[in-house]
């Protein structure tokens, strides 16, 4: 029969940080006596301070053992940084092994554009995660997949809209596209631009379907509508995923 584990859950003050009380309440916990007890607060100490200036998102230790003379060795650890701070940390930076990442994914952060390759078929160019999650769940429900996760952001250039829109078609399974935005922050006609731009440099040999609405938007349909490409135009996101669906399908 197994015994359940035994969890210990506490938070570290930021205004004070580590104090040693924090590592032997972890130390009793674990059930350690003696020395024991005082190497476990200066090993608390050392990881929370690493946790704190490396950045860490994560790190989890596993497993922590007590070696024949008695002593604490960590065996292994799991790491996770922030992203948005490892521009402070070279030395982390230099740990990152491209060989283990999805080509596009790894094309798309040099960009800092929010990519994800999936395995449908119908690729998404969207502003804002909450409405790409949306574009996501709508393509489901008229019937086919998503070929990507893919957010703009709210301050994307057209140099980063264009590279946005090569990647996705660089997927050979990305049978249809759909440019869905809605522009607050971000503006149609950059959107406009960059779409336009990407298309004549790596040409369109699939349906694309482009929704937009908000900022700029009469100037972005404008551009849209005067560049000779086949563009079939929505009026809103549910419309955009049927006319793209039935498109592909079609």
């Amino acid at each position: 029969a197994s015994t359940p584990e035994k969890i210990l859950s506490f938070s570290v003050d930021p205004a004070t940080g580590y104090q040693p009380f924090h590592g032997r309440r972890i130390a009793f916990a674990l059930g350690l006596e003696g020395k024991q007890v005082k190497e476990c607060v200066g090993l608390m100490g050392i990881l929370y301070k690493a946790f704190m200036e490396k950045d860490m998102e994560m790190l989890e230790i596993n497993p922590l053992i007590v070696t024949d003379t008695g002593s604490l060795k960590l065996l292994d650890a799991k790491l996770g940084f922030d992203g948005n701070a490892i521009y402070r940390h070279a030395d982390v930076a230099a740990l990152r092994d491209e060989t283990e990442e999805d080509p596009k994914e790894l094309a798309a952060s040099k960009f800092d554009l929010n990519y994800i390759a999936l395995d449908g078929e119908i690729g998404c160019m969207v502003n804002g995660a909450g409405l790409a999650m949306a574009t996501m769940d709508i393509i489901k429900l008229y019937g086919a997949e998503p070929a990507n996760f893919l957010d703009v952001g709210g301050g994307a250039t057209k140099e980063k809209v264009t590279e946005a829109f090569k990647i996705i078609t660089s997927d050979p399974n990305v049978k249809g596209i759909l440019v869905n935005i809605f522009g607050g922050i971000m503006r149609c006609d950059v959107i406009a631009e960059g779409v336009v731009a990407a298309v004549k440099e790596v040409g369109l040999e699939v349906p694309l379907v482009v929704r937009l609405e908000g900022t700029n938007v009469d100037a972005g349909k404008e551009i849209i509508n005067t560049s000779g490409l086949n563009v079939i135009a929505a009026d809103n996101l549910s419309d955009g995923a049927e006319k793209i669906v039935k498109a592909v399908k079609g």
